[in-house]
């Protein structure tokens, strides 16, 4: 690889071997985390980036973490006169973050003293210092929702600063004597886990830039985002131009505020495509609000999906996509509205807005609605004789479309994470699964039927603090070309229904139901 540019067998090469670091980012960091929601249910991601912030490498993880990192990125390290061995992290939602438990951690990759790229990745923690268990609660601010990392310097030259001991310590609730002891700490493991993931995609690129020299690896990160531009234009070239609008709505924001409104019109002229929000609802009370990033992750993994599986997800295939949205919406909060469930929630309704309106441009690709919602549950105690939390998103049934069936209990869309198996889940916490199965004949009914959600009822062992944070209660996820509608969720302790956001206060032996939503179906059945 030392000539000036590179054929196609050559490029499909580079972009597997940065893809290949990505992956492996990703097992370290999944081998060395402490907490079920790392190293069980894979809530994280791994990538990489040019000197710039311009994604040029990524594995396979979740969506919304990779998809706002790569629209934020170039922002966040113009912040910093970068030196080999620092270490930034960060969660602030109003600055390249998702919602706070999402924290990234950022190093960066020199050759020989020049600043050549980053490694980065994020990963959920169950307890970011918000007052409730699980640190998702139903906020107001986004101050209730837990401590707000700015990029923060957290190693310079490879040693840990005082900013991140300050912060490690108010997150332990005590403080650490040396650096040593936080390794220790289970709350703080995954911290150090996720830095030595990045240290690891450090060292990897490293050895990629000394073997291909640094001038070739260069080239390689601009052929490839380029080669990715030419395959994203020839997928929205062949949508038909035209305007193509949607509306769907939220079923509440927790805080009193029902039927929130998402309004898109998609606008596709020639090999561009804009997607534009304008008429969406204003930033509400609760916590459904959505930072730009998180919007434009939603909006870039669905044109993914549209583009040829063999495309280089990087920045350079979503050159071609413009996102247009009004400051101070829905789509587009500002600080410091909450945003817990914007990430989580909103992002999946946006997902149902793009694909509500693509489908009256391709109507034999695109599916049905699926669950539209990942089912949030925090919980945990935070008392001195028994300190814990836990977090989990619940699957549900996936849309059908013009070549089959959905899906049954799966995670889709924004949230590629797996369950946590029953196993550890008993072992880690004082939990009992009395019910894990499928939710027959919840989906949507077609010509192809929708995929089935899922039951999961939890037996408390002691008393505990919930929050749900839940959508499509009210109405179920939608059919397309004559199919039905799958079946809305619900949400029950012992066996009264509650509300779909919502912080509860149980005892022991009392049980949380948790019914999600089935997928909408294609078709009709006459």
């Amino acid at each position: 690889m030392a000539s000036s540019t590179f054929d196609g067998i050559a490029l499909a090469l580079f972009g597997s071997r940065v893809q290949a670091i990505c992956d492996e980012m990703g097992v370290a960091l999944r081998r060395a985390a402490f907490s079920p929601n790392i190293k069980d249910r894979l809530d994280f991601s791994c990538a990489l980036f040019d000197a710039a912030g311009a994604l040029f490498g990524q594995a396979a993880h979740i969506p919304v973490h990779l998809g706002s990192m790569a629209y934020a990125m170039a922002d966040i390290v113009r912040r910093f006169e970068w030196r080999d061995g620092d270490l930034v992290l960060l969660n602030d939602p109003f600055l390249g973050g998702t919602h706070l438990p999402d924290v990234t951690a950022i190093c960066p990759i020199f050759d020989d003293g020049a600043l050549v790229g980053f490694a980065a990745c994020r990963a959920h923690h169950a307890n970011i210092g918000s007052d409730r268990p699980g640190s998702m609660p139903v906020s107001t601010t986004l101050d209730e929702e837990g401590i707000v990392i700015s990029p923060l310097l957290a190693q310079r030259d490879g040693v840990l600063t005082e900013s991140a001991r300050a912060l490690f310590d108010g997150l332990a609730g005590r403080r650490h004597a040396c650096a040593e002891e936080y390794l220790g700490d289970e709350r703080l493991g995954d911290f150090f886990a996720q830095m030595s993931s990045c240290r690891l995609g450090v060292r990897r690129v490293e050895a990629l830039v000394r073997q291909m020299t640094a001038p070739a690896f260069a080239i390689a990160v601009v052929e490839l985002n380029d080669y990715a531009d030419r395959l994203a234009r020839s997928a929205i070239d062949s949508i038909p131009d035209g305007v193509y609008p949607f509306e769907d709505r939220m079923d509440d924001d927790g805080a009193g505020t029902k039927d929130v409104a998402i309004r898109l019109r998609v606008r596709v002229d020639g090999d561009r495509c804009t997607t534009d929000f304008t008429g969406t609802s204003a930033q509400v009370r609760g916590n459904i609000n959505c930072p730009l990033s998180v919007t434009a992750a939603a909006v870039l993994y669905v044109f993914r999906c549209l583009m040829p599986p063999h495309t280089p997800a990087v920045s350079g295939a979503f050159r071609c996509i413009d996102i247009v949205a009004e400051a101070g919406s829905l789509v587009d909060a500002r600080h410091p509205s909450a945003v817990a469930a914007g990430n989580v929630e909103t992002s999946m309704r946006i997902v149902d807005v793009l694909l509500g309106a693509l489908a009256r441009a391709l109507p034999d690709r695109i599916p049905a609605a699926s669950q539209g919602t990942m089912n949030n549950v925090a919980m945990g105690r935070h008392a001195d004789d028994s300190r814990w939390d836990y977090y989990e998103t619940i699957g549900g049934g996936t849309g059908a479309h013009p070549n089959g069936a959905g899906v049954s209990a799966v995670h889709s869309h924004m949230t590629n994470t797996l369950n946590t198996p029953v196993e550890s889940l008993e072992t880690h916490y004082p939990l009992r699964v009395m019910r894990y199965e499928v939710r027959r004949n919840s989906g949507g009914i077609g010509r192809f039927p929708g995929g089935d959600g899922i039951v999961r009822e939890l037996t408390f062992l002691e008393p505990a603090e919930i929050t749900l944070l839940t959508e499509r209660r009210t109405r179920g996820p939608w059919g397309l070309a004559g199919g039905g509608a799958g079946a809305s969720g619900s949400n029950a302790l012992n066996g009264i229904e509650v509300a779909p956001k919502v912080a509860l206060h149980v005892g022991k032996g009392d049980v949380l139901t948790i019914a999600t939503p089935g997928g909408g179906g294609w078709g009709s059945d006459a």
